[in-house]
């Protein structure tokens, strides 16, 4: 079993679907091992997206991602990484494949539902910004 990260971000909490999201990802065959609704302070977020600090976009995403909840959570599959990426879609949701989480629930590029690791080493960083050990089933 391999382990991936997720974050529903802020625009889909508020547009209700975290539970729409949350089956959708229980129907894909993922077992959820943490789960927590919290929200970013802007000192988290920014070490979060350090990795793009030097892009244009940075201080949009850093305020996007700040200004409400987000559900965080941790999933277990076989190929966890690459089956959630196929499961979320494109990151501009008009280019997602039909039924993804994007396609059904984004809005843009800027505000795209759900974050999904992108590598086994970016899933396993990103699960440990976010819980403890002992917070993981």
């Amino acid at each position: 079993m391999n382990r991936t990260f997720t974050m529903i971000k802020p625009d889909a909490v508020e547009n209700g679907h975290t539970g729409a999201i949350l089956e959708k990802i229980n129907n894909a065959g993922f077992r959820i091992v943490g789960l927590k609704k919290t929200q970013l302070k802007l000192s988290d977020a920014e070490a979060f997206y350090a990795v793009h600090k030097a892009r244009p976009f940075f201080g949009e995403l850093v305020a996007f991602m700040t200004r409400g909840p987000i559900v965080a959570a941790v999933l277990e599959k076989d190929n966890a990484v690459n089956d959630f990426r196929t499961l979320i879609g494109a990151t501009n949701p008009a280019e997602a494949a039909e039924g993804t989480i994007r396609q059904l629930y984004a809005t843009s590029i800027g505000e795209n539902a759900v974050h999904g690791s992108d590598s086994d080493e970016n899933a396993a960083i990103e699960a440990a910004f976010h819980f403890s050990g002992r917070e993981l089933f």
